[in-house]
């Protein structure tokens, strides 16, 4: 088995077509059939179930894709490491959640840009759950989600606090207005979110049902349809700070227990810690220190 193989394998299974992977690879469509055919025959084991409309990874290939994706992230992270020598370069991929990513995030990538030039930084945002699967397949080199994490390749490292907050038009002027409304809409990030989990507990200990949410993608559409009146939602305060001070939406504050939220930065247990990433999460935990201070 080698690297092409594998290479090969992630490629098909991505996109369920030989001749889409092909594409990707800059190859033909023959090269990666017969790879496979002959990845499959050293195996003994059939990778895929060929169909009318391309393939579809078989049981094998779906235990066999993550280490796939672990040997490939360890032979790169073993050429980073021979080539990591003096001042921080390569690539740094990370992840963050959209509203850490606006809240946090930006003055310290902003920071980091100008401080190491050399290294090519990029930036995935997604919801807790799928940050950290990425964090997992080795997929990002690290990311911030919301903590506490339980997994046993990842390890955590609490880098903020923030404090929740229900958020909803300004004409609900207080949580025990918004009791009285019956059944409430939620707007929300997709599923996997840790606010979205934390909403729905909030809402029924509240005594309420929330009707099934509306998911967004993009924290400006769900604070533009929470202004509207279509629903609530809750994020950290200083996301939505600016949209209260000017009236579109109105703040209610929750007890300690249900507003208060670790963001963590999580990264494989066996992952290389390049000097790249070493430099980023200093730069983090200053800033970090610097931001709840004030």
């Amino acid at each position: 088995m080698e690297i092409a193989d594998l290479k090969t394998l992630e490629a098909v299974a991505r996109h369920g077509s030989m001749n889409r992977a092909a594409v990707e690879l800059h190859t033909v469509q023959s090269n990666v059939t017969a790879r496979i055919r002959s990845l499959e025959e050293s195996l003994g084991v059939v990778l895929f179930q060929r169909h009318a409309r391309g393939v579809t990874a078989t049981p094998a290939a779906e235990r066999l894709l993550p280490f796939a994706g672990r040997i490939r992230r360890l032979l790169a992270e073993a050429q980073a490491a021979a080539r990591d020598d003096g001042d921080p370069n390569g690539q740094l991929q990370l992840g963050g959640l959209e509203t850490t990513t606006a809240l946090r995030l930006a003055p310290l990538l902003s920071l980091f840009a100008k401080t190491y030039p050399q290294v090519r930084l990029v930036i995935s945002a997604g919801t807790t759950a799928g940050l950290s699967r990425e964090v997992v397949a080795c997929g990002l080199d690290g990311a911030f989600v919301a903590g506490p994490i339980n997994h046993p390749d990842l390890v955590q490292e609490t880098m903020f606090t923030e404090e929740l907050v229900m958020v909803t038009s300004p004409s609900i002027r207080s949580l025990r207005a918004l009791a009285n409304v019956g059944d409430v809409k939620t707007i929300v990030f997709q599923m996997g979110c840790s606010y979205r989990l934390r909403l729905e507990a909030i809402l029924a200990e509240m005594g309420m049902i929330a009707a099934k949410p509306l998911e967004f993608g993009s924290l400006d559409t769900i604070v533009s349809c929470v202004a509207a009146g279509v629903g609530v939602t809750l994020l950290p305060r200083g996301v939505v700070a600016a949209a209260a001070k000017a009236g579109k939406v109105a703040i209610h504050r929750l007890p300690p227990e249900q507003a208060r939220v670790q963001t963590v930065f999580i990264r494989r247990r066996d992952g290389y810690v390049s000097s790249a990433l070493t430099a980023f999460l200093d730069i983090a935990r200053n800033g970090g220190a610097l931001r709840e201070a004030a």
